[in-house]
Order: structure tokens, then C-alpha cells, then sequence
């Protein structure tokens, strides 16, 4: 993070891009690495498919940023459930729907200045200060793309192009 004059306020609204930035981007030398059908590799049935994991990282961007200051976090068009149900689309269809998410979430954070970072939103009806949403969607999306990380490294094995410090370096 910079050290230069910016405000608190901002500096969080940096760290915050900085995180998702780098959420999105580990998930996308994930999905390089990997072949339409790897998308759907489950090692077990009560586990989620790459395929699911975006499905439902991109129905959450959707409904949680989608006029964000304004609306329930949780939009009344949103299938949840349905997220959780393998569609059989194909990487570029779930690609077009991952960068359209995160899209999304970004210009929405490109318009939020410290004023409203302690305004309050809702979530299911329940409020929220938007530094108390913004915290809470940085954890669940954090653990949801280092669920595909695991299952790509799972997938190529040996193959797989490490996108941090190897081991032993």
C-alpha cells in the first residue's frame, strides 16, 4: 500500500482492490492452465467443481455489487441454489461470466469514496457499514478461490505451474 497522502478511507478502498485484484488474478493463471473439462472435476461428491466455485463467486459479485449503496445485498433475482448445479458451460462462457462479476465489483469499488464507508447497506435484510460488508465479501471470496487453486493443483498434478514462491526457493 502507498504511504502517500491519501485518507484512510482510501488507503482501505486500496487494500481492498489490491485483495480482490489478486483473487481474480490467481484465479485466472488457475483457469489457463486448465481444459474445458477440468472445470468439472470433482474429487468427491459433496465437493464443488471449478465450474460451481465461479458460478457461484459470480452470482455472489452480482448480487452483492450490483448497486451496492442502494439495494439488498441479496437481490430477489438471485438462484443460489441454482449456482450450486452443474450447467455443463463451457470455459469461455464460464470466463465471460467470471470477468463480467468481477467487472462488477470493481467499478462499483471505483465509485466509493470515504463518505460511504460508513454508510450503512443490508445483506438479507440485516445491516451492514459498507467496511464491514466489503471485510466479509474479501474472506468468502479469498476462500473460494483458494478452494479452485486446490482443485487445479489437484488436476494438473505435477504439471502444475506454481503461482507463488515454489517450495524450497
Amino acid at each position: 500500500m502507498s504511504t502517500n497522502n491519501n485518507s484512510i478511507g482510501q488507503e482501505f478502498l486500496n487494500a481492498m482492490r489490491h485483495d480482490f485484484t489478486r483473487y481474480k488474478n490467481l484465479g485466472d493463471k488457475t483457469f489457463t492452465q486448465l481444459k474445458d473439462e477440468d472445470f468439472y472435476f470433482k474429487p468427491n461428491e459433496e465437493s464443488n467443481s471449478i465450474a460451481i466455485l465461479i458460478q457461484h463467486i459470480s452470482g455472489n459479485l452480482v448480487s452483492r455489487m450490483t448497486d451496492f449503496l442502494t439495494t439488498d445485498g441479496e437481490k430477489p433475482t438471485r438462484n443460489r441454489d441454482g449456482e450450486f448445479e452443474e450447467t455443463g458451460l463451457s470455459k469461455e462462457e464460464l470466463m465471460k461470466r467470471w470477468n463480467a462479476s468481477w467487472k462488477i465489483l470493481f467499478d462499483s469499488l471505483d465509485k466509493l469514496n470515504d463518505d460511504d464507508l460508513l454508510k450503512n447497506i443490508t445483506i438479507h435484510n440485516e445491516p451492514h457499514t459498507v467496511i464491514d460488508a466489503l471485510i466479509r465479501y474479501d474472506g468468502h471470496y479469498a476462500s473460494h478461490v483458494g478452494q479452485i487453486l486446490l482443485l487445479g493443483k489437484m488436476i494438473k498434478n505435477k504439471e502444475w505451474n506454481n503461482l507463488s514462491v515454489p517450495k524450497k526457493k
